[in-house]
C-alpha cells in the first residue's frame, strides 16, 4: 500500500496537473514496482509560498534577487 506526498508551492497548480500527476505517479508505482493501484495513495499538498524556501532563502526573495 504505497503512500506518496507531492508537495507543491501554491501557484496555481490546476485541477487538470494534479489528476495527471495523481494518474502518472499511480501509473509508476504499479510499472516499477507492480503495486496495485487500488491500494496507492497520492496525496498533493499545496504549500504557502511564504512557507517554501531554497538555498536558506524564502522562495520570493531568491527569486527577487534572481532578477536583478
Amino acid at each position: 500500500m504505497p503512500y506518496v506526498k507531492i508537495q507543491v508551492t501554491d501557484e496555481g497548480v490546476t485541477s487538470s496537473q494534479k489528476q495527471r500527476l495523481i494518474a502518472q505517479t499511480t501509473e509508476m508505482l504499479s510499472d516499477v514496482l507492480n503495486k496495485d493501484p487500488a491500494t496507492t495513495f497520492v496525496v498533493i499538498e499545496e504549500v504557502p509560498l511564504e512557507n517554501w524556501g531554497i538555498s536558506g532563502l524564502p522562495v520570493h526573495e531568491l527569486r527577487r534577487k534572481q532578477q536583478r
